[in-house]
């Protein structure tokens, strides 16, 4: 199932999918600006999961502390219509505004303005409006396909009562590339590796075959490689990824997320320890009804077991018992528990690896001879909380790019990268800018 991250020849395709040269142009010149000067209050939503988050950010110097809450989506609205979803969150936003007080921050009679993080392939025509192509993880709202998604929100922030201005629409990895230089200027990608996976990163205006028209002053744009798609021969993608695939509620599509991202790894683990009880009687004579159920073993889940020092695996056996109701299971079938959710994790964060690697070379960096510091903002809970994930990846950077050229590579957590820069980018296209 491990594919050597060595023999890895994977090319990231820069899709359709990518934002225009409107939105990328302003949002690198944001990116690279000498100073940061944007100061005041503004507002981010967040949507590209299972959760979303609201946050409230106040601008003025490098010590930013955003307030945020976190809310989850109930599973009917994710495949419901775009009203009653929109609804929800706008909902969520009117308390979170109504609970901030007098004391967090000041409008000055000015009206609230949102950066608006929407991590689904979009067809963006302007830094304030872009259409949905097509839901990925599992969303499925058929009526929203096609319309604009900032419209959908600004209407049902207005019907909430909420006075407030979506004044950017990005994705969460060009967020997270926006916060990663906001504290740190050689950041010049941007990934996400949580629910989902995806990858942006700064790419010089010239390289870019397909673009048309005048080039932007920077003389750089913001790539989203919505690299979550990309499918190749290369890719080791095994009986279980097959099966997830065609079982799930986009067949043949974000085969790559499907490979490495949290939404699905806890998954995988399962179809192998089911497989694995069909065949062998390692679990004794058990009732396959919760191994038979489908994402019912999550990624934090797997993580525990994966993490798991005790001497007889005991947190293996709670979890197997928990999730499974597997019991009595012997300490050599714990270990091979384990085993598995290594072989799984570690495939996730070499791919994972091998994507960052196929980025860094395309814009000339990673090599021996080469210096510049190159810097990769990561942001996820994947990323953040699973350490064998974490250390694999790190491991496999190092591996692809060899011992020389890896010391000038870095990795940085991100954390709450993806709403952080969406305040920050909305702040860079206020109303209010003289």
């Amino acid at each position: 199932m491990v594919l050597p991250a060595s023999s890895l020849k994977i090319t990231i395709k820069l899709e359709e999918r990518s934002f225009n040269s409107i939105s990328n142009s302003n949002v690198a010149n944001y990116i690279q600006k000498a100073s940061w000067s944007e100061e005041g209050l503004f507002y981010a939503l967040d949507l590209g999961g299972t959760n979303f988050r609201v946050l409230r950010v106040q601008l003025g110097g490098k010590d930013i502390k955003p307030e945020s809450r976190e809310v989850s989506i109930p599973p009917h609205l994710m495949s419901g219509n775009a009203a009653e979803l929109f609804g929800f969150i706008a909902s969520a936003l009117a308390k979170f505004v109504a609970d901030e007080g007098r004391s967090n921050g000041v409008l000055n009679g000015r009206q609230r303005e949102l950066g608006f993080t929407f991590s689904f392939p979009v067809r963006q025509s302007s830094i304030t409006s872009g259409t949905l192509i097509k839901w990925t993880k599992a969303f499925s709202i058929d009526d929203a396909v096609g319309e604009d998604v900032v419209a959908e929100l600004q209407t049902a922030m207005e019907k909430q009562g909420v006075d407030m201005r979506v004044s950017a629409l990005i994705n969460d990895t060009v967020g997270t590339l926006a916060a990663g230089s906001y504290y740190d200027e050689d950041v010049v990608i941007g990934v996400i590796l949580g629910t989902g996976s995806n990858a942006a990163y700064v790419e010089k205006a010239n390289a870019i075959p397909k673009l048309e028209g005048e080039l932007p002053k920077s003389g750089n744009m913001v790539i989203n490689t919505e690299w979550g798609n990309f499918s190749s021969s290369c890719l080791p993608i095994t009986e279980y990824d097959q099966a997830l695939d065609e079982e799930s509620l986009n067949p043949r599509e974000q085969i790559f997320e499907k490979l490495i991202s949290g939404m699905y790894l806890g998954d995988i683990v399962r179809r192998v320890l089911l497989k694995i009880a069909s065949q062998s009687s390692i679990f004794g004579d058990i009732n396959r009804t919760k191994l038979k159920t489908h994402f019912i073993l999550r990624t934090p889940d797997i993580s525990a077991m994966h993490h798991d020092e005790t001497p007889d695996l005991r947190v293996v056996a709670e979890k197997l018992e928990e999730n499974l109701k597997i019991t009595g299971t012997s300490l050599e079938t714990r270990k091979v528990v384990v085993e598995i959710c290594d072989i799984v994790t570690s495939r996730s964060a070499r791919l994972a690896a091998a994507g960052i690697v196929g980025i860094i070379r395309k814009i000339g960096r990673g090599t021996a001879g080469n210096k510049e510091k190159t810097v990769i903002a990561i942001d996820g809970g994947l990323f953040k909380h699973y350490g064998k994930f974490r250390q694999s990846l790190e491991s496999a950077l190092v591996e692809l790019l060899g011992e020389e050229a890896s010391k000038s590579v870095g990795i940085k957590l991100a954390n709450d990268g993806s709403g952080l820069g969406a305040a920050l980018i909305a702040a860079a296209h206020s109303q209010y800018i003289n």
